[in-house]
């Protein structure tokens, strides 16, 4: 008996990185956003090194214009290499190395952004037929939580489609697509899918953050699917019409996420990934007691 599509093991990452950035603009003008340094390190390269510890070396960006110095950062840069070893710097030349060695990344362009639907549909013909993870860039998880490697161990025994959700105050549910659910606990049967719903019509607080685990499925959804909200294709709504033909479940994450996707979101995610460091915990809280005295 063969193995069903839905139950093959998932080997590729797909994330997607085509967006402008507006929000750090002038920042972002001339570089992407995934490439603003979060401490020492861009942004993106925190999510091809989750997605290789969970097992997904085969890793997919789609991308736009201006996104070149993604593909430079994950290349070889053979000049630097040589400068740093010719100084000795060896500390900086396995930095520079280790981003190179991460994982086999491939690009795709998105063409015209509409919507993070169109852009999952455009790694269809890198997918194929076998389920497949998407990472969005703003969210990084920290690498002490394993939030990846349970969703796909859910979809291993469950197949379908598996969505990462976080408990949110009610408040701000409204920013998130959001999920009615059966059960209880850390895996959760997903019923319904809504995007940004106002807050009198949520079915919960559990939203929708950056990972999933998706059935190849989803591809011929997305290719029939009208535009939704904003006038772009909206993978929550791709996901609402697969919950009629196959089981999609939610892992309720409560470990530790960052934000890079607004301004102090990003700010707050560099001082707190900063601080854990033993490099430069200890000085970087110090120095930031002494200076929170000093405020009026």
């Amino acid at each position: 008996m063969t193995t069903p599509p839905d139950r093959a093991r998932v080997t590729k990452a797909v994330i997607p990185a085509a967006g402008l950035g507006t929000r750090f603009l002038p920042a972002t003008k001339a570089s992407p956003k995934e490439m603003l340094p979060v401490v020492d390190k861009p942004a993106i390269q925190y999510v091809v090194e989750e997605a290789v510890r969970a097992g997904l070396s085969d890793v997919l960006m789609v991308t736009g214009r201006n996104k070149r110095p993604l593909e430079d950062h994950f290349d070889r840069n053979v000049e630097l290499e040589t400068a740093l070893e010719a100084k000795g710097d060896t500390a900086r030349l396995a930095a520079v190395q280790h981003a190179t060695d991460l994982a086999t990344v491939h690009y795709v362009r998105q063409g015209d952004a509409l919507g993070l639907g169109h852009a999952v549909l455009a790694a269809a013909q890198h997918v194929g037929d076998e389920p497949f993870a998407v990472l969005l860039g703003d969210d990084l998880i920290d690498d002490r939580d394993h939030l990846l490697e349970q969703m796909l161990d859910v979809q291993a025994r469950e197949g379908g489609s598996v969505i990462a959700l976080m408990e949110v105050p009610p408040e701000s549910v409204s920013l998130y697509g959001c999920a009615a659910v059966e059960g209880s606990g850390d895996v959760v049967r997903i019923t319904g899918l809504v995007e940004k719903p106002p807050v009198d019509q949520a079915p919960s607080n559990l939203a929708i953050i950056g990972r999933y685990v998706l059935s190849p499925a989803v591809f011929d959804v997305l290719r029939t699917i009208p535009r939704g909200r904003g006038g772009e294709y909206q993978l929550t709504d791709a996901l609402q019409e697969l919950i009629a033909t196959e089981p999609v479940h939610g892992v309720v994450f409560r470990g530790r996420r960052y934000d890079t996707g607004d301004r102090l979101d990003y700010l707050k995610a560099v001082v707190q990934l900063a601080a854990d460091r033993e490099d430069l915990g200890p000085p970087l809280t110090a120095w930031l007691r002494e200076w929170l005295g000093t405020r009026p």
